[in-house]
């Protein structure tokens, strides 16, 4: 089916864009009647690659419904695709919530597959994760999940480097180093062999230090990405700033990390098994550790404008960027990509999401 979305700015130029069967068919002038989107600002949909739940809904619990409402709220919030992100818990539990066909929800964001975060983690760095389950990873084990497009592990840990080369031979998966006390070294290790991320970057891993850069260093040196949490309380202006001079917005990945909490305003929630507690917005577990967000992905990204961030970067960095390290055609206003849109206004003020 095709589908006009009539005059929208795209570039500071009033035109038109013309969709068929979800993909972007062409940008221009154009004859056919369509929406008139009356000159709001169109840019891609925004795709978060690490969030665990919204509204009162966890990735967790989806076997027992649930994945409809988030995807729901994911979309009337500017995200158009997301990965929803497990915790570290028992490996029956993640396997029932991953093996799954994946549905193309009514009126909600795409689910385009699973990020698995732990619980191929250090202990030492576990933050908001349930420490009672963390293990090395296997081919064996992982090769009996599906759906898995990013996984977050520790390279330390035994056998991780080795399972990061078979698995990035046998599998399409992004590894992502995360939850980690390695060493530059062993950072390099994991890279040279296919890991190609890092996880919400500065949180829950080794710091960068001038005789130990750890993996953010390696990171740099290795050319991959970077995800950070940019909602104002994970990182501060001035490291998010240094991310973006360092990595640039071809490489710094936003994304949210948020949690059942989010859109629901404080109280006390459960979050992979233990008790998290938002106040002012800000969610924590009982021993005080920050556990995620409660932030849209929208809401990351203007707080980065406010950082002093471009807004055009930091636009792509929650769409073009996320999309391009997963291989994934979509995120950009080219033609053969995805046909996924929000419209803002000249204050950057959302106006709506679209899936064409």
């Amino acid at each position: 089916m095709v589908k006009v979305l009539k005059n929208v700015t795209i570039d500071g130029k009033v035109t038109d864009l013309v969709a068929e069967d979800g993909k972007i068919r062409a940008i221009g002038k154009c004859e056919r009647s369509g929406e008139d989107c009356e000159g709001l600002e169109l840019y891609p949909g925004l795709f978060d690659t690490h969030v665990h739940g919204a509204v009162g809904y966890d990735t967790m619990e989806i076997s027992n419904g649930g994945l409809a409402e988030m995807a729901q709220f994911e979309l009337s919030a500017g995200t158009t695709s997301f990965l929803p992100t497990t915790m570290t818990m028992d490996i029956e539990t993640i396997r029932s919530v991953v093996n799954r066909d994946l549905p193309r929800i009514e009126g909600g964001a795409k689910v385009e597959g699973f990020h698995m975060e732990g619980p191929y983690i250090a202990d030492k760095y576990k933050g908001a994760q349930n420490g009672a389950f963390i293990k090395s990873p296997t081919m064996a084990e992982f090769s009996t999940l599906r759906n898995i497009k990013k996984l977050t592990l520790a390279p330390e840990l035994p056998g991780a480097i080795d399972f990061i080369a078979e698995c990035c031979a046998a599998t399409d998966t992004l590894i992502s180093l995360g939850h980690t006390a390695t060493d530059y070294a062993t950072a390099i290790a994991a890279m040279e062999n296919g890991a190609a991320c890092l996880t919400h970057t500065f949180n829950a891993m080794s710091p960068l230090h001038h005789r130990d850069p750890g993996p953010i260093g390696a990171a740099v040196e290795k050319g991959a990405y970077a995800e950070v949490i940019s909602d104002g309380l994970h990182v501060s202006r001035a490291a998010i700033l240094t991310l973006y001079r360092t990595f640039g917005p071809d490489r710094l990945i936003l994304v949210s990390d948020g949690l059942r909490a989010t859109g629901l305003g404080d109280g006390e929630f459960s979050f992979g098994g233990q008790k998290i507690f938002v106040r002012e917005g800000v969610a924590r577990i009982e021993a005080g550790n920050l556990a995620g967000s409660t932030t849209t992905l929208f809401g990351c990204v203007r707080k980065a404008v406010e950082f002093g961030i471009p807004k055009r970067d930091a636009l792509r960095m929650a769409s073009a960027t996320p999309a391009r390290s997963l291989g994934m055609k979509k995120g950009e206003l080219c033609v053969g990509y995805d046909a996924e849109f929000i419209l803002l206004d000249a204050d950057m003020n959302l106006v709506r999401s679209l899936i064409l």
